[in-house]
């Protein structure tokens, strides 16, 4: 009995010396880097800008070419509308805008023959009033002249208005068909960046309202994490220093990085941040984003949503140490 409680004993012992050195191996995983002055650290996680893709008009889907992961490239077509009835529209435009330009040079024309009704008026008045001065006609006759002359400037009048409301027409007309023209354009939506499909959001066939959106995009030339440093530390750093980022799936490669935020006012730390003085009560978010030429040569490594640690000088003459140098 006595062997047999020793045995226990000892294997109870044996699981707890296991456990202990679990726990102090996951502290000693978990603990603060050890850096030199004037350079601060935060944890977060990888994020990359969110870009929805919608359409502006409403209609049937037609295709939709990218699924999630695919990459897609600036101003690539990554999908259509079924704009048939769009189509039609814009050629019922294009015949008003004709039949519109045709009315405009009728009217011209109209204007063209009151001018010369006008001209003809005036050149009788005028031989009218030198015979009346003669005493070759009557004054009835003058009369007679004097309000065809009053006719003709009206109609020349009249003549000029519907040439400027032919004109008018035509550009009502040409506007409504570069609206039509630019909706049919519309159905052929585009990609905005050059980007990864985080998310497809609807299917060929579905008939979509304005403003449904179909795609969510990663910008993946905006890679940024997000740490809070506390006041002391946020103070020294500056936006556009150099900083550098460790994921925790990729402990050796170093990500070069840029400050290229610091909140101008503090705010309560969230739960998940950790610091060398557990929470802080007020913290600054700082913001720091991978280099761009880095991310264009390793895209296919950093994901959004990778946890990691970010570096960042408080002291710009303050060396990287060797951990963190880039290779």
């Amino acid at each position: 009995m006595k062997s047999t409680l020793s045995t226990r004993t000892k294997i109870f012992i044996s699981l707890g010396l296991v456990a202990a050195l679990g726990v102090g191996f996951a502290a000693w995983q978990m603990r603060a880097p050890e850096l030199p002055q004037g350079v601060a650290f935060g944890n977060g996680r990888l994020e990359a800008t969110e870009v929805d893709l919608a359409i502006k008009v409403g209609g049937r889907l037609a295709s939709l070419t990218p699924h999630e992961g695919d990459r897609v490239v600036k101003d690539e077509v990554v999908a259509s509308l079924d704009a048939q009835d769009i189509a039609a529209q814009l050629r019922g435009a294009e015949a008003q805008v004709r039949q519109a330009q045709e009315l405009t040079r009728e009217a011209q024309a109209g204007v063209t023959k009151a001018q010369s009704d006008v001209n003809l008026a005036r050149m009788t008045l005028k031989r009218s009033q030198q015979l009346v001065q003669k005493g070759f006609i009557s004054g009835e006759k003058l009369d007679r002249d004097r309000n065809t002359q009053q006719g003709a400037d009206a109609g020349l009048a009249a003549a000029r208005l519907r040439v400027m409301q032919a004109q008018a027409a035509v550009e009502a007309a040409t506007a409504r068909g570069e609206s039509l023209s630019a909706t049919v354009n519309d159905t052929a939506l585009k990609a905005p960046i050059t980007a990864r499909v985080l998310y497809r959001l609807a299917e060929p066939g579905e008939v979509l309202a304005p403003g449904s959106k179909l795609l969510t995009l990663l910008d993946l030339t905006d890679v940024h994490m997000t740490i809070f440093l506390p006041t002391s530390e946020a103070g020294k750093v500056a936006i556009g220093s150099p900083a550098r980022i460790v994921l925790d799936a990729l402990p050796d490669q170093v990500l070069p990085a840029t400050v290229t935020f610091v909140a101008p006012r503090a705010q309560f730390t969230p739960k998940e941040v950790e610091t060398r003085s557990e929470r802080e009560k007020l913290m600054f978010r700082v913001k720091v984003k991978v280099d761009a030429a880095w991310l264009a040569q390793h895209e296919q490594i950093t994901k959004g949503g990778m946890p990691g640690m970010a570096y960042v000088h408080t002291d710009a003459q303050a060396p990287w140490p060797q951990n963190l140098q880039l290779r």
